[in-house]
This record gives structure tokens, C-alpha cells and sequence, in this order.
């Protein structure tokens, strides 16, 4: 099981994803799905690079902390020029 409880008995199940995205960048791929399992549902968020894969989980009851975060990022990357 993952540190937060969330993903892998899910994986071994073969349970398929809710929904799912796919990023292209440059030189990473970034798999977004919304999965769930008996403790609920979560983002299982993969960052691929070159064949190797770190995954994080993030429960969806810290979802929209999470992206209030990442627009106050975009902000200041905006506020700061390209």
C-alpha cells in the first residue's frame, strides 16, 4: 500500500481509470487519472521521463487546495515575465 493508502490495491485490481489526461512537454509525459478504491477517490498524478515514472497520489479532499496553489504559482510566474 502507498503511503497515503491510496493507488496500488487499486492498480492490482486492474480497476480502470475514472477519467484520465495525458501532457506532452518537451522531454516528459505527465499522466493525470482520477482513480478510486475503497478509501475513496484521488488524482494518481505520473511524471514520465524517458521511460522512468515517479507517481504521486493526491486525495481528492486536498484537490482544490492543491490547485488553488498551483494558479497563485501561475500568478507569480506571470507577475514576474517569461
Amino acid at each position: 500500500m502507498s503511503m497515503f493508502g491510496y493507488g496500488e490495491e487499486s492498480e492490482q485490481r486492474g480497476i480502470p481509470p475514472l477519467h484520465s489526461e495525458k501532457i506532452v512537454g518537451e522531454r516528459k509525459i505527465f499522466f493525470l487519472d482520477l482513480k478510486e478504491n475503497d478509501r475513496g477517490r484521488f488524482i494518481k498524478i505520473t511524471e514520465d521521463v524517458r521511460g522512468r515514472r515517479d507517481t504521486i497520489m493526491l486525495p481528492m479532499e486536498n484537490a482544490e487546495e492543491f490547485l488553488d496553489a498551483l494558479q497563485r504559482i501561475l500568478q507569480s510566474h506571470r507577475e514576474m515575465g517569461e
